[in-house]
């Protein structure tokens, strides 16, 4: 299971933009942009036990591929969807509950690399992991 490991966020790529269309105001822009994310990923079959620990929060969340469930992002945004396996890449396809627009997150390794995509309303942005 080519995800499973404990990474930290080394660089993002667009993040302030992205997180600008989807309404966050410049002040928790800011802050997120430095959040020393660190995100646990344990996958067993179609099974992820997922821990997420940054300045703000901790959180674990488990969930099966292909099975909706219910987010709480960092800034409050409530959101629906899931997560399936395209290949090598696992593909989350959320909808924001409130005003039903379309979030698309993608984490594939690349080389040592996690790579971590977000689209939103035409803006892509990107966070890069390393191996914690």
């Amino acid at each position: 299971m080519a995800f499973n490991g404990t990474w930290k966020v080394d660089r993002n790529e667009n993040y302030e933009k992205f997180m600008e269309q989807m309404g966050i105001n410049m002040v928790k822009r800011k802050l997120a942009s430095h959040d020393n994310l660190k995100i646990t990923l344990e996958q067993t079959g179609d099974q992820f036990h997922v821990k997420e620990s940054s300045t703000f929060r901790s959180l674990e969340i488990n969930f099966t591929l292909g099975v909706n469930f219910d987010y709480s992002q960092a800034d409050g945004t409530e959101l629906t969807g899931s997560w399936v396996m395209e290949g090598d890449m696992l593909k989350g396809t959320f909808t924001r509950k409130d005003n039903g627009k379309s979030l698309i997150t993608t984490r594939k390794i690349v080389g040592e690399e996690l790579v971590q995509t977000y689209t939103y309303e035409g803006v892509e942005a990107k966070r890069i992991f390393k191996r914690a």
